[in-house]
C-alpha cells in the first residue's frame, strides 16, 4: 500500500467526491424511535429484494437498531438537511419534533421521504472497520414528486436538472 492509502483525512475527501443520497434507519427500540444517518445505502439485488448500507464498528446506535425486527429506511428529502445533521449528531435529540411513523413491526419512517423501505437484517459482512449490512425488502414505495437529499463533499446539497 502506498502512504495515501493510510492517509484517511485525503482518503475522506475522495470518497465524499461521490456524490450520495441520505438515508434515515430507525426502529422502535423499547417503544422509542431510534435511529442514525448513513449514506452508504445502495440497492443490491432484484430477486430476491436486497439492498445494504456500511455500518462503523464504533456506531453506538447499529447495536441496538440490529435487534429490532425491522428496520425502516427513508430516503430524505432535500429539505431534511436539518434532520440530518440530527440524526448525525447526539442519539437523545434524534427525533425530536420529526414527523414519523410506526410499521406494525416496529420499523420507523419519516414523513418527507423521497422513498421508504421497510426491510429486515438479511446477512452482515465485516469489511475494514465497518461492516456491510445487506438488508431484505419487505414493503417499499416512492414519492417522484420529493426531490432527494445529496451528500457530497461533506455538504447536503439538492439535484439541479442539467442543462
Amino acid at each position: 500500500m502506498t502512504a495515501l492509502a493510510h492517509d484517511t483525512t485525503s482518503l475522506r475527501a475522495v470518497f465524499g467526491a461521490f456524490p450520495s443520497g441520505v438515508t434515515a434507519l430507525a426502529a422502535l427500540v423499547g417503544g422509542r424511535p431510534v435511529g442514525l444517518a448513513a449514506s452508504s445505502f445502495t440497492s443490491v439485488s432484484l430477486t430476491p429484494p436486497l439492498v445494504s448500507v456500511c455500518m462503523a464498528h464504533t456506531s453506538t446506535t447499529w447495536p441496538a437498531l440490529r435487534q429490532a425486527e425491522r428496520l425502516g429506511i427513508s430516503v430524505l428529502g432535500a429539505d431534511h438537511g436539518s434532520l440530518g445533521r440530527r440524526l448525525a449528531g447526539p442519539s437523545g435529540e434524534r427525533f425530536n419534533g420529526v414527523s414519523w411513523r410506526a410499521t406494525s413491526d416496529g420499523a420507523v419512517l419519516l414523513e418527507g421521504a423521497s422513498a421508504w423501505f421497510e426491510c429486515s437484517v438479511e446477512q452482515e459482512v465485516r469489511a475494514g472497520d465497518h461492516d456491510i449490512v445487506v438488508l431484505r425488502v419487505h414493503d417499499l414505495n416512492a414519492d417522484p414528486a420529493v426531490e432527494p437529499l445529496v451528500f457530497h463533499a461533506s455538504t447536503f446539497r439538492a439535484l439541479v436538472p442539467a442543462a
